[in-house]
């Protein structure tokens, strides 16, 4: 690897570059002031797997060369001053999952080639002078699951209905460009969206009922558009952190609960057939009637000017009130809380009246550094999870920052999102830190694999995760190591993954949490620290942590590979890695090595066994002998690829495990072969 990005080295890339080491895998340049044109012989440097020269001052085209690295994974050449088109060679470039060519001069249409990258994860075009309609294709890649941006460009025509593929993305901005038509209702099968902007576009038409699907959004921009028709009243139930209707046509009456209650959250100015909703947006009220004389409309006018008047001098004195609240709590210590890059400010009463005084009826976990309480925040009803930390525990504190370290700058999917950090005093005036996450109402992937009761005691029936279910657990939380370790500035390696560490929405998509004992990888700035933090025991929990955590060895990307290994292979058989059947030489690991790949129904978890049996059985009665027993084999011959996957990951020496990228690819590779045999 060579490094020299974040420094002020200037002028143009000298053309000896092409004579670096052909083995070497990563060229870093970026945040530098490198200027003139990259150099076409780069491409002699045959097994690089990542270049990057963002942030420079590079002119010139985007060499077509450039399409025979074959081997990159990730490019970013963003905010530069590269011109003319996106070259089409890109394409050849097949194990691409990074593409950022944003913020340059880049004209001409979008190849249509790069839905061939069948890999990319992220591709942000954004920034650029771009037309053209968008291709297909690029909408058909259902490998993106971090973000498609292809904002402020001069694209046309519509949207595709081929976007509807798109249904692991999290984030899609198509703002500032000239799209029009109506919004496709595919749209809302992207269920795993959480940002979505269509601001500044010619979008006509009304919000599609699809929609309703999205309840995962937190962003959405459809702001400077000519949409019409009524505010859907199930946006009532979705969590917003921001919601931008304003400048469109919209009509009707302004719903009043969930994100319309606060007018903060919300923004719908310019649209002047709107009426109703909190006093705050100062809309006219609806009218429900038509007035039947003369006499009676003059008399609702009065009516509803002497209403008006009275209600602008209640919100006058209630905001006066609140100003006055506000400034008694600045000035009281117990209430300080920190809010860098958070959007709540919450004291420690608040959160003490959210858990009903962290009562034991609300406790939904508990660790060494803390425990974990259902909580719901007021005036928004907002349900969350509160993390308690106790500082009496030795670790706690550090476990404290690391979290709030960790979770400073990350942003993906399958992460659990803080939402803000408390570090203040309790009524006692003892030191108090919580963390505030959202809340994830199907628990933890622990309490589905191990249930302390079989049966489900609301609903009276067996929770059963499916082969499909388990597969898109395991790729969820492939997609977020993946992120940790590839996609942030530096990799993060996460330390504790295990079954009570990954999270479980409505839709059971998994969202990884704790970072309390998260480091990031040793460079120049930290690598005291990790030294430091290297010597405090056993990194992780028993079971999980890499064999060569014991023996003092450091964290690294390869002790998280040993624990992703461990998970995947208890979600499959049910089994504990600490199962007292484990002893005299024999874990988990050996267990369903031993046993494939003739004997894995020896080794299956029971429970998931019994799920498979009714779905054999169901195929064979709807399908003919022969296609049923192709499904069945295609089932094993699925379960023993995955098998393989969680034994290849926990091989006893760290540089013989699977990278994260190549255990996401393999398991989408596997659950496509599982769609293909019907099972969706």
């Amino acid at each position: 690897m060579v490094d020299l990005s974040d420094n002020r080295f200037g002028g143009t890339l000298p053309l000896s570059i092409a004579n670096l080491s052909t083995q070497l895998v990563s060229l870093r340049l970026g945040s530098n002031q490198l200027t003139g044109n990259i150099p076409s012989d780069i491409t002699n440097i045959v097994n690089l797997t990542e270049l990057t020269l963002e942030k420079n001052n590079l002119t010139g085209v985007i060499p077509v060369m450039i399409g025979n690295l074959r081997m990159l994974k990730k490019l970013d050449l963003s905010e530069n001053e590269f011109s003319g088109d996106i070259p089409s060679s890109l394409a050849n470039i097949t194990q691409l999952y990074s593409l950022h060519l944003e913020k340059n001069h880049l004209t001409g249409a979008i190849p249509p080639s790069l839905g061939n990258l069948l890999y990319l994860q992220e591709l942000d075009l954004s920034h650029n002078y771009l037309s053209g309609t968008i291709p297909q294709s690029i909408m058909s890649l259902s490998s993106l699951t971090i973000s498609l941006s292809l904002a402020q460009n001069q694209l046309t025509g519509s949207l595709p209905t081929q976007v509807g593929n798109l249904i692991n993305l999290g984030s899609l901005d198509l703002s500032g460009n000239r799209l029009s038509g109506e919004i496709p209702s595919s749209l809302g099968s992207c269920v795993r969206l959480e940002h979505l902007d269509m601001e500044g576009n010619s979008f006509e038409g009304t919000i599609p009922q699809s929609f309703s699907s999205l309840r995962g959004l937190q962003d959405l921009d459809l702001s400077r558009n000519n949409l019409s028709g009524q505010i859907p009243r199930y946006f009532q139930q979705f969590q917003f952190v921001k919601l931008n209707l304003s400048f469109n046509h919209f009509q009707g009456e302004v719903p009043f609960e969930g994100v319309f209650k606060n007018a903060n959250f919300i923004s719908i100015a310019g649209n002047d057939g709107l009426c109703g909703g909190m006093p705050e947006l100062k809309l006219p009220p609806c009218e429900n009637n038509e007035p039947k004389n003369g006499r009676t409309s003059r008399g609702l006018k009065l009516m509803i000017g002497l209403i008006s008047v009275l209600l602008v001098a209640l919100v006058s004195i209630m905001s006066l009130l609140i100003i006055n609240r506000l400034r008694k709590k600045r000035r009281d210590p117990s209430t300080e809380t920190s809010t860098e890059d958070l959007f709540l400010n919450l004291s420690y009463k608040s959160l003490l009246e959210a858990t009903g005084g962290f009562s034991s009826a609300n406790m939904i976990g508990a660790g060494s550094f803390g425990s974990v309480y259902k909580g719901i925040l007021h005036p928004n009803e907002r349900v969350v999870a509160i993390k308690v930390l106790h500082l009496d525990h030795q670790g706690a504190s550090r476990s404290f920052m690391a979290e709030c370290e960790a979770l400073r700058n990350i942003r993906h999917r399958n992460l659990v999102k803080i939402l803000t950090a408390c570090s203040s005093v309790d009524f006692q005036g003892n030191d108090f830190k919580a963390l505030v996450y959202e809340f994830m109402p199907n628990g933890s992937l622990e309490s589905w694999l191990h249930p302390v009761s079989r049966v489900d005691d609301i609903n009276n029936d067996l929770r059963i995760l499916s082969l499909l279910q388990r597969l898109n657990i395991a790729i969820d939380v492939a997609s977020a190591v993946d992120y940790l370790h590839h996609h942030c500035h530096n990799p993060i390696v996460h330390c504790d993954l295990k079954p009570s560490n990954v999270l479980l929405d409505n839709d059971l998509n998994a969202h990884v949490g704790d970072f309390g004992l998260a480091r990031f990888i040793p460079e120049a700035s930290i690598r005291s620290y990790l030294n430091q933090s290297s010597s405090v025991g056993l990194k992780g929990t028993v079971g999980y942590a890499a064999p060569e955590y014991g023996m003092g060895s450091k964290v690294s990307l390869e002790g998280d590979m040993y624990s992703y290994g461990i998970l995947l292979l208890e979600m499959f058989t049910g089994k504990r890695p600490i199962d007292n059947m484990f002893k005299d030489g024999l874990d988990l690991h050996n267990f369903v090595k031993m046993s494939l790949p003739e004997q894995i129904s020896e080794i299956l978890d029971p429970l998931f066994v019994f799920g498979v049996a009714g779905e054999e059985e169901e195929t064979m009665n709807e399908d003919s002998n022969k296609v049923g027993h192709m499904k069945k084999e295609g089932i094993q011959d699925s379960l023993i690829a995955i098998f393989r996957v969680g034994v290849a990951c926990s091989v006893e020496l760290p540089r013989g495990r699977m990278d994260i990228s190549d255990v996401l690819k393999e398991l989408l590779r596997i659950r496509d072969i599982l769609h293909k045999f019907g099972m969706n």
